[in-house]
């Protein structure tokens, strides 16, 4: 069941779509050309940035503010914005 819900997660998620840290990896990798391992710390949960590209291998690159890193689908989720159904007069 975790795969079909994990199918169904990534074809929401596309370039430019904004994400948010939803669980911390042991490190993140750096999305630079020779890409480097840093501490998780870095990021905080909750902490949201915007999808740049797919990668091979099951990673999205996403820029936060503190970097652009290459995340797996299962510490990310999409954010979505909730628009108030009254209008301002």
């Amino acid at each position: 069941m975790s795969i079909i819900k994990k199918a169904m997660n990534e074809q929401h998620i596309s370039v430019g779509s904004k994400v948010s840290l939803i669980s911390k990896p042991p490190y993140l990798k750096t999305a630079d050309p020779m890409p480097m391992l840093r501490p998780s710390d870095i990021l905080d949960i909750g902490d949201e940035g915007v999808v740049m590209d797919r990668r091979p291998g099951g990673y999205w690159g996403v820029k936060f503010a503190k970097g652009t890193f290459l995340m797996e689908i299962q510490y990310i989720a999409l954010v979505t914005t909730q628009e108030s159904s009254h209008k301002d007069v």
